[in-house]
Order: C-alpha cells, then structure tokens, then sequence
C-alpha cells in the first residue's frame, strides 16, 4: 500500500481448513487514490491463489487483461485470479480513482469465478445498490465498529459474496436487462432515488410514457404498481437500519425517503405488522434485512 493514499483496508490470516476448502476471507476495503503510481500486476503479486473483485464508485481507473485495455468508471468492476496476466492502475489522465474491493479464496470460490467468467468475463456493470455491493458495504462498515476474529466468520463473508454476485448476475440483472426499456429506466431511477421525495409523476417523466400506458406496464411487468414498488424498496433499506440502535427513527425515516417519520412508523407498521421501534426491540423475531412483501 502507498503511505499517501486514503484508505480503510483490512487483511485477514485465520486459521480453519474450511476456508480453503470453501472459501475464505483474504482482504476487504474501500479506497481513494490519487497516486499514478498506483499500480497492480497481476504477475508480481505475492498472493497466490486469490480471486479480487474490485467496484468503482467515483473517479476512473483502467485494467489490462490480457491484451484488452479497459476503462473503469462508476458502476464499472473487475473480476480477476490471482495470479494472472493483467494489472490495474491509475491512468495518468485520471486524477482520482475511488473503489471498494474483496479479495477471497478457497476451492469453491474458484469454482464460482470461473463459472462466473466463463458466462459473464472479467469486466461487470453493478448498481451501487445491488446485493453484492450492499454486502460489502456492510462488512466494511462492522468492520469500523467490531472484529472479526473466527475463521468461520470470515468465511461465511467470504461465500455470501459469492452467492450475492451468482444471483445478482444470474437472475436479478437477467430479470431487469428483460424488462421493457421504459420500465427498466423506472425501476433503476426508483433504486437510486428512493431516499428521495419522489412521486407517481416523476417516475413517469423518467419512463417517456404517458401515466395511464406507465402504469399499465409495470404492474404487468413487475407485477405490482409503482407506488408499491418505490414504498417496498424504502421499508427494505428501512430494515437494514433498524438492525442496529445507531440511528433514531427520525433519522431513519428520512434516509428512506419520507418527511414525515409518523407516516413512515404507518406505513412500516402496514406491512410489517408492527411499528418500527417494535421491529428493533423485538428480541423474538429474526430481522432481516431483504423482505418479501405482497
């Protein structure tokens, strides 16, 4: 690592057999670099036999694989064995390159990347608010606060992210490439923008259809109105943030896109059947963090 560069970078060496078996945790971070001396050969690395997939959030990097040159922008990653022919760096053209990454290993998670290679490459397009990236936002985030100290633990990440990348290329992003073009421009303004006041209206405008043929559309697409579609995706974010006491239920409420927390205490309340501050207390019911909601 270069001295001047901000990061929160964490390495794992923990012991467990079945973290090579299956798969295990090498590394986890997010990073900022403004360096041009920042570079990765894929060749040189000291770490052999690990998998690294790497997500940009903001600024541009470019990777070599092979003989292919790629840029690397926001939603743009990288998925790579160590070792093999490529590197990745800051181009001099860039001045910031802005990213998260997770390194992994063991014999199941080298199952996984060349069944996921093989179908997908080695240069993926992710929203920020996809699963995987979701998950490796909330392991660097435990991190700030805990440790991880068991190998068990460490692997369980490891394979989770696994799972989390095979459905979202699998099926998620399969579901949203076959929607129609103007429901699929709804559904992903919806995912970025759910934080915000956003209403019937401008998800319309985004679509390009008139309301009456927009609405019509995603119900028989998506199989649920809009209204529905935007207020399940908020009370999902709303369980992730629940699931700790860090922040107030004012707080919480905003975050996901209502002004009003009792309102949103309403609607929570509607479809989970209890309030929010009951849904954090309850010390009976498993909380979840993904609900199904019909």
């Amino acid at each position: 690592m270069h001295p001047d560069s901000k990061h929160h970078s964490y390495g794992f060496r923990l012991k467990g057999e079945f973290q090579n078996r299956v798969a295990g945790l090498h590394a986890i971070g997010k990073e900022s670099r403004t360096e041009h001396t920042y570079k990765w050969d894929g060749l040189k690395r000291g770490e052999g036999g690990r998998i690294v997939f790497q997500y940009t959030l903001s600024g541009r990097g470019a990777v070599r694989v092979g003989e292919e040159e790629h840029s690397l922008t926001k939603g743009n990653a990288f998925f790579l064995e160590i070792p093999s022919d490529h590197c990745y760096y800051l181009p001099a053209d860039s001045a910031q390159w802005e990213f998260i990454y997770i390194t992994v290993y063991g014999n199941e998670a080298l199952f996984h990347f060349k069944e996921l290679t093989d179908k997908y490459g080695y240069i993926l397009q992710l929203t920020e608010q996809s699963r995987p990236i979701k998950h490796i936002l909330r392991v660097l985030e435990k991190l700030q606060t805990t440790d991880i100290q068991y190998g068990y633990e460490a692997s369980s990440y490891a394979y989770t992210f696994l799972m989390e990348l095979s459905l979202y290329l699998e099926h998620e992003q399969r579901q949203k490439d076959q929607l129609p073009v103007a429901i699929a421009k709804a559904v992903s303004f919806i995912e970025k923008n759910y934080g915000q006041d956003i209403s019937l209206d401008d998800m319309v405008a985004v679509s390009g259809l008139s309301k009456y043929h927009f609405t019509r559309l995603f119900a028989t697409a998506i199989n649920q109105t809009p209204i529905q579609y935007l207020t399940k995706t908020r009370i999902q974010h709303a369980l992730a943030l629940l699931q700790t006491n860090e922040k107030k239920i004012e707080q919480i409420a905003q975050e996901v896109g209502y002004t009003s927390s009792n309102y949103f205490s309403k609607v929570f309340k509607k479809i989970i059947n209890e309030t929010p501050s009951e849904y954090r207390q309850n010390k009976h019911i498993m909380s979840v963090d993904r609900l199904f909601i019909d």
